[in-house]
């Protein structure tokens, strides 16, 4: 009897353990949505156009020998401070002054010749002067005059001639002498000198092509000649303000302004009609824009690269938010919605009016206060289960 109520009670406990199992599931209560949020603030919001620049002189000059021959003295050297028409190199002149020698002697020979034609002139004119006097008084040959008039006029035609052959020459002297000047090189701006091209001793051929000597800029003022994307480029206009750093690492900004945006993008070196055009793959157009620094400490150098912030549109001290946090309201440009929390944590739903906008926040309008909490993202939800008797 008791081996049958023991059995019995086993089968008992074995229905009841399921029942006990599925009444121990459950859940801990139902937890509140969780969100990742940032508070409205006052803060700075600026609109930007990022690109990259090469500084460059404003001005710069490349001083080339307009003559053949050897340098015979360099007078400066790079990194040299020179002075408007300061004597920088000496090309041999010795061929060339031998030239404006010859012409001032042909020169001369001229005019000994057309002093003699003028009194040659003089003789003929008192002798036609004479004949006219003679066949008035019916003295002379009509033969006569004939002679003494062709001999007037051939000697005001020689000296005509004389004259134009002098004025020949003395242009002649005039471009041997400029020749002649120019084996001296003369610095045409005041700068410093960024290279010499040639050396001492050098014999230089200026027959086909104007060599460069040396050349000479202004580092008291750079212009910044900076490659922007078309994407970018309608928001970019003269006077609009920048700000620029280089790679120097110093941290330094250099505030400016865009002095000039180039209408056309630059020509690719295949485009220069040296060699047929090539069938090139398709990539972004880039317009330059020009912008100038003062250069006057001497700090910025040519060819240095610069990191090139232009600022489109600017607040300060407004609401501000996380751009993250928008999505944009159809047909209603400058409107967005975005989700704030209420006071009891729930999200609400929220349409604003924006103003100026960066890569990370935006300035608020109308829509929310300052303080509010404005959510960014929904967080996953973390809960676990628990079993409970």
């Amino acid at each position: 009897m008791s081996s049958l109520l023991r059995s019995k009670g086993r089968w008992l406990l074995l229905a009841l353990v399921p029942g006990a199992l599925l009444g121990a599931w459950w859940w801990q209560g139902e937890a509140p949505a969780r969100f990742a949020t940032q508070a409205v603030a006052r803060g700075d919001v600026e609109a930007t156009v990022v690109a990259i620049g090469t500084l460059q002189p404003r001005e710069s000059v490349e001083v080339g020998a307009q003559v053949s021959g050897q340098v015979l003295r360099l007078h400066v050297q790079p990194g040299d401070q020179v002075a408007k028409g300061q004597l920088l190199a000496e090309i041999d002149a010795s061929l060339h002054e031998a030239t404006v020698e010859a012409d001032r002697a042909a020169l001369a020979g001229l005019r000994a010749q057309l002093a003699e034609q003028q009194a040659q002139l003089d003789l003929a004119r008192q002798q036609y002067q004479r004949q006219q006097q003679l066949a008035r008084d019916e003295a002379t040959r009509e033969e006569d005059v004939q002679v003494a008039t062709a001999a007037w006029k051939s000697a005001q035609a020689r000296l005509a001639q004389l004259r134009a052959q002098i004025a020949e020459s003395q242009a002649r002297l005039r471009g041997n002498e400029a020749q002649l000047g120019y084996t001296r090189l003369y610095a045409p701006i005041a700068g410093t000198v960024l290279g010499v091209d040639v050396k001492q001793g050098q014999t230089l051929n200026a027959t086909y092509q104007t060599p460069t000597v040396l050349r000479i800029a202004d580092l008291s003022a750079m212009t910044a000649w900076t490659k922007v994307s078309e994407a970018d480029i309608r928001q970019l206009k003269p006077g609009l303000a920048l700000y620029f750093t280089t790679l120097g690492g110093d941290g330094r900004r250099w505030p400016g302004q865009i002095r000039q945006v180039l209408p056309a993008p630059p020509l690719p070196p295949t485009a220069s009609g040296d060699a047929p055009a090539t069938p090139q793959v398709t990539k972004a157009v880039q317009y330059t824009v020009l912008f100038d620094v003062d250069n006057r400490d001497g700090v910025l150098m040519p060819q240095m690269t610069a990191q090139v912030v232009f600022v489109t549109a600017a607040a300060r001290g407004v609401l501000t938010a996380p751009l993250e946090a928008l999505q944009a309201v159809d047909g209603q440009p400058g409107h967005f919605r975005l989700r704030v929390l209420d006071a009891k944590g729930r999200a609400e739903a929220r349409e604003v009016q924006i103003g100026a906008r960066s890569r990370q926040l935006v300035e608020i309008l109308a829509g929310v206060n300052e303080g509010e909490q404005v959510i960014t993202a929904d967080l996953p939800d973390t809960r676990v289960a628990r079993f409970q008797w």
